[in-house]
Formats: structure tokens, sequence, C-alpha cells
């Protein structure tokens, strides 16, 4: 027993002894994170330049966005109106199977209360030869008949597959266009709600002198596109159509811009200009970019007051020329039906509605 405690203190000083004489590592203290001694740089305040582009461009995003939400209500429109002319088309069609079916189980009927016998067998023992021809020539209508009745009635039920499966479809395209304007009118939202406020954290003086600034740029544009001669032979009238287009178009100056609108009270730009033209029974495409893509176009040097004067690379705006270097239009959000210079926006080209 002593010798085992004695081995056992031995080695127990021998690895004391180790770590002792081992040689040690210094371990450094974790360096601390530095604290936020100093704030990052504040951003450059912008323009009141930088500031007013920054404001047209969300209200330019939010014109285009409401362009494809008219749009995408105009084709839902025009297919509830497809779904109404397919159901009492489908009604319609349902009423005629059930009228072929009745004609055809009384022809049915008629043979069983004859016998079950065929035409010709019938005709045959009669015996009497004048009634033989008259219920041959019977039997020949009877037989065209009961063909066209069944002839009639396979289409009919093909028809009104044809109906139940285009209802089906506009079905789909209507669901499909809520869609798009769901989310086109979170973008013009987004948009319109970031100009104004953008807008509201300017100091009154700061909102007036952009006013201002909004006013010398539109100003000076006008300048540089009359300079540019392209009035020079601009010297056409109106139609008859479109002084009543025009009449009704200057009749709307005073009311408030209002995305998605087209009267009586509030408008959008190709709200106002398409309203004006069905004032003077042309009916025209609703959004400024249809409007573009459908009507003919006509050279700026040809222009005559009533043209529609198409802004903007993307087709997102559209005034009625109303002579002499302006237009009568919808503007945006905040403003008014107003007049302004044909020049004070990027023209993209001009449509005629009456050509």
């Amino acid at each position: 027993m002593n010798r085992r405690h004695c081995a056992t203190a031995a080695i127990t000083l021998v690895c004391a002894l180790a770590l002792l004489t081992a040689p040690v590592q210094a371990m450094a203290a974790p360096i601390p994170e530095p604290g936020p001694t100093s704030t990052a740089p504040a951003a450059p305040k912008k323009s009141l330049e930088e500031v007013r582009e920054e404001i047209d461009t969300l209200y330019r995003k939010a014109g285009a966005a409401t362009d494809a939400y008219n749009l995408a209500e105009e084709q839902s429109k025009k297919q509830s109106g497809e779904i109404v002319r397919l159901t009492k088309s489908i009604a319609d069609g349902q009423a005629r199977i059930a009228e072929l079916k009745d004609r055809a189980g009384a022809q049915a009927r008629e043979q069983y209360r004859s016998g079950g016998l065929p035409p010709g067998a019938q005709l045959v023992l009669s015996g009497d030869p004048d009634l033989f021809m008259d219920g041959v020539n019977q039997a020949r209508q009877g037989q065209q008949a009961t063909k066209g009745v069944l002839t009639e009635l396979e289409q009919a039920q093909e028809d009104l597959e044809t109906y139940t499966k285009d209802a089906s479809l506009n079905w789909e395209k209507i669901e499909a266009n809520r869609v798009k304007q769901a989310k086109a009118k979170k973008s013009i939202n987004a948009q319109i709600a970031a100009a104004e406020k953008i807008e509201s954290q300017l100091a009154k003086e700061e909102q007036a002198r952009l006013l201002q600034l909004e006013k010398d740029a539109a100003s000076t544009a006008q300048a540089a596109w009359l300079s540019s001669g392209a009035l020079k032979d601009i010297n056409r009238e109106a139609s008859a159509a479109g002084k009543q287009a025009l009449a009704f178009a200057t009749a709307q100056i005073g009311k408030p811009y209002v995305w998605g609108a087209e009267g009586p009270g509030s408008y959008d730009c190709s709200g106002l200009t398409s309203q004006a033209w069905a004032a003077a029974k042309q009916p025209i495409p609703r959004t400024s970019q249809e409007q573009w893509r459908q009507l003919p176009h006509v050279a700026i040097q040809d222009m005559r007051p009533g043209d529609l004067i198409i802004y903007h690379s993307d087709a997102s705006h559209v005034g009625m020329y109303v002579g002499d270097g302006s237009i009568v239009h919808a503007p945006r959000p905040g403003r008014h039906v107003t007049l302004t210079g044909a020049g004070t926006m990027q023209i993209l080209g001009v449509v005629r509605p009456d050509k």
C-alpha cells in the first residue's frame, strides 16, 4: 500500500513539474470592436431641379401603370360582354336541343304507332296505287325531315360545346386581367405615394420654387420645339368631328386628374381623349398606348386640331391638339385638365381618329 501511494505521488509530482517547465503561449486579449465613434457622412441634399426630375419620373411611371390598368379593365369589359352573349347563346342552344329532341321523339312515337314496319312495307301492304304514290312522297319527306332533325341536333350540340368552351376561356381571361389590374393598381399607388411624400417634405417656399421650375422647364421645352420650325406648315383646320371632340375636351378644363377616370367629374389623359372622340360619335381605344397602336399616324406637319399627340417613348401620355402649338390634356395626379404647349413633353407622334 505504501509503495502504491508513493508511486501515485511521484507521478503527480512529475506531471506538475512538466506543466511548470512547458513554454507558455501568450494569449492576447480579444480586441473590442470599435464603437460608433462617428456617424457616416450624410448624403448631400438634392437640388430642387433633381427633386423635380425625380417627381416627374415617378408620375411618368404611374402614368404607364395607369395605361396598363386601363387596358386590362377595357379588356375585362369586352370579355364580360362576350360572356353575356355566350350565356344567351348557351341558353338558346339548350332550348333548341330540347325542341329537336321532342321532334325526334315524336317521329319515333309515330313509327311505333304504325306497327314499327318500315314505310316501304306499309305502302306495299296498302293495296291502293294512289295511296301508295302519295305515301312514297310522304315517306321521302319524312325521312328527309328525320335526317334533317338529327343533323340539326348534332350541329346544335356542337355549337353548345363551342359556346361553353369560349365562355370558360373568357372567364380565364377576365381572371388574368384582374391580376394585371391589381398589380398595376399597386404600382400606381406606390409611385404616386412616393412622389407625394417627396413633395410633402419640402418647405412651402421650396414647393413654390418647385412649381416655378416645372413651369420654366415647360416653357423652355416649348420654345425649343417652336424654334425648330415645327409649326411652320401646321395651318390646317379641324374636321367636323374634330371640332366636336375638341369642344368636349376644352369644356373639361379645370376638372381634376384622377387615374383610371373617364368622366364626367374627373379624367386621366386617355380618359379625356377617348371620351372627347366618343362625344364626336367616333369611338377610339381607351388607352394612349392603344390609341398609338391602332389609330392612323400622321406627320407632325400635317397635324390639325382634334388630332392626338402621343408622348414619351412608351406612349404613356396623350393630349389633344387645339391649334397654335397647344394641347388640352389631363397632366397627372394633383393637377387639372388644362391647356399647355404641345412641345412641353417628348413627342412620340401624332394620330388621327377620323382619318
